[in-house]
């Protein structure tokens, strides 16, 4: 076997190989024998299959399994020999018909990892919220669990927002009737946005027994493109107008979220403590991300397309697995590839840099980073000590640990160079809550 590198880009490569036709016949004969000993054919007893018979049979395709073989054997060899750092899959072409008399020539085109420049983190800025969780935010996410465990009580007044309405509806448009656009006794709150607003506007002011029809226009971007931009006619009537009834702030509240003895008191302790586990994780995760921004606009790197077009198939086939779970029937039919290039194109630079961080300033996990992480994830169970056996027994589970350590890492050695900026931040601000 001989190979010979050719640089055809940046970072394009191209090995021919070359192959004597006596090496890959040899192997050929040596196969189609193995094969004859087993192979079943017609008027043969098994095992006394001619060779000649046996390679008619077959002989194409035991070739093409043996040059596909010596191929890759051979590419590892070369990449090998001449130390090159193969990034995603190669692409071979034969250069040479499969029955050439004295050799088979080939070549492999591939791509090589770029290298990477680190650049100047001095410049890069990170704004850093600063959040101090307050009383108010306790007794907000207390309501918020209230009105979650809210009832509804009938009432015979007319319903205004807040009220649960029990209906009935029928939509047609142009006099025919749509897909979804039909139930009986269909529960909603009004005003909690589940339906378009000007659907939800025709409610208020109607009590039990009263019947409206009124026409509603569909949205051009509407999730259902059946319906989008279209008017529709909808019949209304309120079977039921219920008021909102919350739960008081007692024990049976407190002992409904987990607090066994009932203490109030414990239970606002506890809401306090998981608010600021959650303001942690936020806070962690801005900071995370402009870090990782930082470090893609100082690098200088080109970023192998073959890597790329590897990432476009996982996020793919991620999003397919998840239209699927969700309902959503997409079969065989092919995703953009564009709509996910940006995202795999962002992936592999970070990967990449990250890589070269790493490697370059001894970031990896330490044993007792991982063990720490590992403990403050499992406190949040009622049983630490096991889930974090749990933890241990799995290397996979490990890895991902030790994954998130590293990014740690990264982040923390990212923010001793950039400008970072304590910036106050209201608790509503950090967690999107609407104004």
């Amino acid at each position: 076997m001989a190979a010979t590198l050719e640089t055809t880009g940046s970072l394009e490569r191209r090995l021919n190989i070359t192959v004597p036709m006596a090496d890959i016949n040899s192997e050929v004969e040596n196969r189609l024998k193995r094969l004859a000993r087993n192979v079943k054919m017609a008027g043969f007893r098994p095992g006394k299959v001619p060779l000649k018979v046996v390679a008619q049979q077959y002989g194409d395709q035991v070739k093409r399994e043996v040059l596909g073989d010596v191929l890759e054997k051979s590419f590892g060899e070369a990449v090998r020999e001449q130390n090159l750092k193969v990034a995603g899959m190669p692409r071979f072409e034969p250069r040479s018909e499969l029955d050439a008399p004295d050799q088979f020539e080939a070549s492999a085109t591939f791509e090589i990892y770029p290298e990477v420049a680190l650049g100047d983190l001095a410049q890069s800025a990170v704004k850093r919220p600063v959040v101090e969780v307050g009383e108010a935010d306790v007794d907000k996410t207390i309501d918020i669990m209230r009105r979650q465990r809210a009832t509804y009580e009938p009432v015979t007044r007319a319903a205004a927002a807040g009220d649960q309405v029990v209906m009935d509806y029928r939509g047609t448009i142009d006099g025919q009737e749509f897909q979804g656009g039909a139930a009986q006794g269909a529960p909603v709150v009004v005003g909690e946005g589940r339906l378009l607003p000007d659907f939800e506007k025709n409610l208020i002011g109607a009590a039990a027994g009263e019947s409206r029809t009124f026409e509603l226009r569909f949205p051009d971007d509407y999730g259902a493109k059946d319906v989008a931009g279209k008017t529709a006619v909808f019949e209304v009537t309120l079977r039921q107008v219920g008021e909102q009834k919350l739960p008081p702030v007692d024990a049976d509240f407190a002992r409904a979220l987990g607090v066994a003895d009932g203490d109030v008191a414990k239970m606002r302790a506890e809401v306090r403590a998981n608010l600021e586990r959650e303001v942690k994780a936020r806070v962690k995760a801005k900071v995370k991300d402009q870090a990782m921004q930082g470090l893609v606009d100082t690098a200088k790197l080109e970023v192998p397309k073959s890597l790329v077009q590897l990432e476009i198939e996982r996020l793919a086939q991620g999003a397919r697995q998840d239209l699927e779970a969700r309902g959503v029937k997409v079969g065989s039919a092919p995703l953009p590839p564009d709509l996910f290039e940006p995202q795999a194109a962002r992936r592999v630079t970070l990967g990449l840099i990250l890589a070269e961080v790493v490697k370059a300033h001894g970031l990896q996990a330490r044993p007792e980073q991982v063990r720490a992480v590992v403990e403050e994830q499992a406190q949040t169970y009622e049983r630490p000590d096991e889930v974090v056996k749990w933890f241990y027994q799995s290397p996979d589970r490990l890895r991902d640990i030790e994954a998130m350590v590293v990014e740690d890492n990264v982040v923390d050695w990212v923010l001793k160079s950039a400008k970072v900026e304590d910036v106050p931040t209201a608790f509503d601000d950090l967690m999107g809550a609407p104004k």
